[in-house]
């Protein structure tokens, strides 16, 4: 009997124990990130009245087995639900972090380290990032100050809400990326002006500017060339004009001058026929020649300073030379006298606008000085003498150009309120037209024949060029003229050089070759660090960085005769370092699923300012519970490394910012077990009572 009473002894003290872990996970029910536990019994010892005995052949008798009486129960262990996941709380706050997985925060005390699974961090006095409950700083890895990558490496405590990080200074531009198609059917490239392209940069004290380059074809598939235009500040000033310098070169290079050259062959131009129909002159005396069409301004003095020119348009003719009439091929010399004749169309709105003309009812009126309307009519031309004065104006002081209206024929208004008049216009032709100058019935228009001979002096070679192919340079020894007969065709050879850095393609792929130099996949645009104005002053340029950019991405290729080649600044990398800035405010800080916190500020820029890292664990299980969510390694856990991973490493976990893990305590399988184990606490007592009851009877057989 006294067994008994021990054996309910220990059984009320093994269900007494399951009732305190019971009553644990209960209490803990709304704790973050809370593992419930669990208790599992075992037999305590066994008496042993009689050993086991095996059969004897001998005597015949099989065997018995051993008679034990049990001793009670005990707590075998107590087991935690550390690797079962929590569910998700929303808290909206970004400092709150949820693990997904089974990996641990690690936090330090300031002497130990400790793991948990509660994330609910914030932010301390000092900037530093701790456990809320605790004050425990959060361990994690810096960030390289060089790359703004992250340095991985042993732990340290967060710090991200120092004063640095609190703000973003300026930072000058200093690395730019040309990216997207060169289409080398795009119109522009073989433009005068090129592709333009602009780049927007921040000078270290944060300001903006804006520098345009253009990007030329040359005469092969594949090469190019791209040139610095100019650099505009914030308000679209030039800074050549805004430093009163030179040229842009004082501020900038970008590939030297003339560095790049090329050999252009310029054919004969629409307003130029090649007449001759012989072999390539071999002397002086057998010329090539040229037929070259000239404008009415190019041969007639003050032609170009009449508004009545310019109004007629095609409708003025030549009419008479030397007072004799015009035909094909009359001859023009210095100082002769032309008449031209034509009419003039004006509008409603145009009279109005520059000669202050009303037009109403069908009819013209003028204003006279005391205010009253005066009716222009169709048929006086005294009415219509404002209007006559300023169409003619004053071409040529010494009256060796004039426009007179023809009288002879009416003004004429038509129902749309336009006046068409009919007028003369008498020139002298100027003084150094070229010898030949010709009337051409066929274009309308005078013509000179312009020749070519081997050895031509530079003065004369500078006229073929000019006037035939609109050509001009200061040494003309760079130009070639060629001809091949007798097809009627003639080209200027041209030695072209130009500025900048070529930009080559492979020409079977499409694939960037190089820039500027071979085996080269950037160039740099290269700021003085001060220039001279021209004044005589210093300006200085300090404030400027360098910039080396990429071409390396671009391509060319067919795009429908479109480029999307374009300039951003930085390296186009996550981070885009080197893309310069202006002072900046933090808005906000963020934290991924891999750990990595970010800060986000009014300037644009994104900066990474650590990132949280964590641990794993052979057996989690064996983790020691250290009170306030922490744990604690034990021999049976392992041992933390001091270095910890990036929990998207292995690619089964991660974070989420703004939610919190749940305790994983189920209260439906507490409850549950909270009855059994009363049942069984109960069933123990009764052992007890029952066994002092007999103890009772035994003591009571002495009476």
């Amino acid at each position: 009997m006294m067994r008994s009473l021990f054996s309910g002894v220990s059984g009320l003290k093994t269900h007494q124990t399951r009732m305190d872990v019971i009553g644990n996970n209960i209490a803990n029910v709304n704790t973050t990130a809370y593992k419930a536990q669990n208790m599992v019994f075992s037999d305590l010892l066994y008496q042993q009245t009689q050993a086991a005995s095996g059969a004897n052949i001998a005597t015949g008798r099989g065997g018995i087995n051993a008679r034990q009486i049990g001793l009670g129960s005990k707590t075998a262990a107590i087991n935690t639900a550390i690797t079962r996941q929590g569910s998700a709380q929303s808290t909206n706050n970004p400092w709150d972090v949820m693990i997904s997985g089974e990996s641990f925060f690690i936090v330090n005390s300031g002497s130990q380290n400790f793991f948990t699974r509660d994330g609910s961090f914030t932010i301390d006095g000092a900037g530093n990032l701790v456990m809320a409950s605790t004050g425990y700083r959060v361990m994690g890895w810096q960030v390289d100050p060089d790359t703004g990558e992250i340095l991985s490496g042993p732990v340290e405590a967060l710090q991200v809400m120092n004063a640095e990080n609190l703000k973003s200074d300026p930072e000058a531009t200093s690395l730019g990326i040309m990216s997207g198609i060169l289409d080398k059917n795009c119109t522009d490239v073989h433009s005068k002006a090129g592709l333009v392209r602009t780049l927007q940069f921040f000078d270290a004290r944060g300001y903006v500017y804006t520098a345009k380059f253009s990007i030329h074809a040359l005469s092969k598939d594949g090469q190019y060339y791209v040139e610095l235009e100019d650099i505009t500040d914030s308000n679209g000033e030039s800074l050549v004009k805004y430093y009163n310098l030179e040229n842009i070169n004082q501020i900038a290079n970008f590939g030297s001058g003339g560095n790049i050259t090329e050999t252009k062959v310029y054919q004969t131009p629409d307003n130029v026929t090649y007449t001759d129909s012989k072999a390539q002159p071999a002397t002086q005396t057998d010329p090539a020649k040229f037929l070259v069409d000239y404008t009415y301004g190019e041969i007639l003095e003050g032609f170009s300073n009449s508004p009545m020119m310019g109004i007629a348009g095609s409708s003025a003719k030549v009419e008479t030379i030397k007072g004799a009439a015009v035909t094909d091929g009359a001859a023009l010399a210095a100082g002769e006298e032309v008449v031209m004749g034509g009419e003039v169309k004006l509008d409603k709105d145009t009279l109005q606008s520059e000669y202050g003309l009303i037009y109403d009812g069908g009819k013209y009126y003028y204003k006279k000085d005391d205010g009253t309307r005066v009716e222009l009519t169709t048929t006086s031309y005294d009415d219509w003498g404002t209007v006559l004065s300023k169409l003619s104006g004053d071409v040529d002081a010494a009256a060796t150009a004039k426009v007179e209206i023809d009288q002879s024929l009416p003004l004429t208004i038509d129902d749309n309120g336009i006046v068409t008049l009919k007028f003369k216009a008498t020139f002298k032709a100027a003084q150094d037209i070229p010898a030949g100058t010709v009337y051409n019935d066929k274009t309308g228009q005078f013509a000179a024949t312009l020749d070519y001979y081997p050895g031509m002096p530079e003065e004369e070679m500078a006229t073929v060029l000019e006037k035939a192919y609109g050509l001009k340079s200061a040494d003309n020894t760079k130009y070639t003229v060629n001809y091949i007969s007798p097809n009627g065709f003639a080209s200027v050879t041209k030695n072209e050089s130009y500025g900048g850095n070529m930009l080559v393609f492979d020409t079977k792929t499409g694939k960037f070759s190089y820039v500027g130099n071979p085996d080269q996949d950037a160039v740099t645009l290269d700021f003085a660090g001060a220039a001279t104005d021209l004044t005589g002053e210093n300006v200085d340029l300090g404030h400027f960085h360098d910039i080396s950019i990429d071409f390396s991405t671009i391509t060319n290729v067919n795009n429908g005769k479109t480029s999307t080649v374009g300039f951003d600044n930085g390296d186009g990398s996550s981070n885009n370092l080197g893309s310069g800035r202006k002072p900046g405010a933090l808005i906000g800080v963020e934290i991924g699923q891999d750990g990595k916190i970010r800060a986000s500020y009014d300037n644009g820029l994104s900066k990474l300012l650590g990132q949280i890292a964590v641990t794993k664990f052979a057996n989690a299980g064996g983790l020691a519970k250290a009170g306030n969510n922490l744990y604690s390694t034990t021999l049976n856990s392992g041992e933390f490394d001091g270095v910890g991973i990036d929990i998207t490493s292995d690619g089964e976990g991660s974070m989420e910012s703004g939610v919190l893990e749940m305790s994983n305590v189920d209260l439906a399988g507490e409850f549950t077990e909270m009855i059994t184990t009363q049942r069984g606490f109960q069933a123990n007592s009764r052992i007890i009572t029952t066994s002092d009851t007999m103890l009772e009877e035994l003591v009571n057989l002495k009476r």
